[in-house]
């Protein structure tokens, strides 16, 4: 081996997808990849900058690499920061920002060069290239880049406008996952919905045939490879309404991951997105007659700059009537650069708190119910992991990390990628227990 490389990744999906780059090109040159920082000549941080708090962590992490090993390469989204990276860590050896992908083992290279080329014959590396999770589920990021402008947001500064990838290479990858036994494939980008706009939908091949870049077509492609294919970060445009009847066939996972933020116009104006709640509280019924089994998720930010009393009202009972299946809440914290920075109306941390608390519980007890109307119905479950308890799983309304779980107790004999079929038993608010469907 050429060296050995300890590796931490932190951040969003996206930037795990950048991180198995890294590492795939480390292992197709020969180096080791170690989990320990007494192991590794030289340690490879992948950072988040979206926010100060992620920020902070990330310094951390390169301070914890820095004390401990002492040999550290910098690289992902806060690597645009350099100038405040090496103040707080003079002696990093190299700081890029993301997806410069060729810098990182450039620097891994100087540090530590190659000691021999690599042969395919002996160095094997995995068709689908190294992943960071488990076999049975893999993301597969569609473009980079985002062409809108929230308030709130950094990701277009640091990340640039969208480039979407060509789809035979999006199609390509897909299907070498597969054939690497990936049961469940996660698209991810910064807007899903998106893809293919830049190119105006330029039609590429894969399998010899014709496929336009575009979301709906992608999803067609994907459907054809008999796995599960869950849809992340879709902005709702008009054209989302396409894929509903591939759900609906059980081409892909009724599931749709769309931020909407906030539900109140004149915070979502301040948010420079589009205010139309209205509108998507109408779409959301026509999406849930066409597909019945539909599962929403969506995230929202409590304390935005301007946010009055009557704001987050408005918001609970948007949710109230909107009865989505998963959410997620943040508090709004002020990242540099953004504009929403220079908003008036800065509410105090405490009201945030206590709107965070509200929001959570409004949403908590429409999961509860929700959940507990899947008592005593079969659904399928893909299995994560084999506890001494039994099996613990996802339905097709959930993703990894971020959603539920269904608990199948002494199914000890399941194993991780299995696809069974099980009965609902019980609910809380945020996860399911049963057993196998006979």
């Amino acid at each position: 081996m050429s060296g050995k490389v300890g590796f931490i990744s932190l951040g969003c999906p996206k930037a795990l997808v950048d991180s198995e780059r890294i590492l795939t090109q480390l292992k197709v040159d020969g180096y080791d990849v170690v989990p320990t920082y007494e192991d590794a000549d030289v340690v490879v941080v992948n950072t988040c900058g979206f926010l100060d708090s992620a920020k902070q962590e990330s310094l951390d992490a390169i301070g914890e690499a820095m004390a401990e090993n002492g040999k550290v390469i910098v690289t992902g989204c806060m690597g645009g920061e350099e100038d405040r990276i090496r103040a707080a860590y003079p002696g990093v050896l190299s700081v890029s920002g993301p997806q410069q992908y060729e810098t990182v083992v450039e620097a891994v290279h100087d540090w530590m060069p190659p000691s021999r080329e690599h042969d395919p014959f002996t160095d094997l590396v995995p068709a689908g290239g190294v992943k960071l999770t488990p076999r049975h589920y893999a993301y597969l990021k569609i473009s980079e880049g985002c062409n809108h402008r929230c308030s709130f947001c950094i990701i277009p500064s640091i990340r640039g406008d969208l480039v979407s990838r060509p789809i035979g290479d999006v199609l390509d990858e897909a299907e070498r996952l597969v054939q690497a036994g990936t049961r469940e494939l996660l698209v991810i980008s910064q807007d899903t919905s998106a893809y293919g706009i830049d190119t105006k939908f330029r039609t590429g091949f894969w399998q010899g045939r014709p496929v336009k870049t575009r979301m709906q077509e992608l999803c067609e492609a994907l459907g054809e490879l008999g796995v599960w294919v869950r849809l992340h970060y879709v902005y709702p445009y008009p054209h989302v309404d396409r894929v509903l009847p591939l759900m609906a066939e059980g081409k892909i996972l009724p599931y749709l991951d769309i931020p909407f933020q906030h539900a109140h116009p004149d915070v979502l104006r301040a948010m420079a997105r589009p205010a139309n709640e209205e509108k998507v509280l109408r779409r959301i019924g026509q999406w849930r007659e066409i597909c019945p089994d539909l599962t929403i998720r969506s995230t929202f930010i409590t304390g935005f700059p301007g946010e009055t009393e009557s704001h987050f009202q408005y918001l609970l009972d948007w949710l109230e009537e909107a009865q989505l299946d998963r959410v997620g809440c943040f508090q709004y914290e002020p990242v540099a650069g953004a504009p929403a920075n220079d908003l008036p109306g800065a509410v105090p941390e405490e009201v945030k708190q206590e709107r965070w608390e509200r929001f959570m519980a409004t949403q908590q007890a429409i999961s509860t119910r929700r959940l507990a109307n899947k008592i005593g119905t079969r659904v399928d479950v893909i299995i994560d992991e084999v506890v001494a308890e039994g099996a613990v799983g996802r339905t097709r309304a959930d993703a990894p990390e971020i959603d539920g779980s269904i608990f199948l107790d002494d199914q000890t004999h399941l194993r991780p990628g299995d696809i069974v079929s099980a009965v609902v038993e019980d609910a809380d608010e945020y996860d399911l227990w049963g057993h196998l469907a006979s």
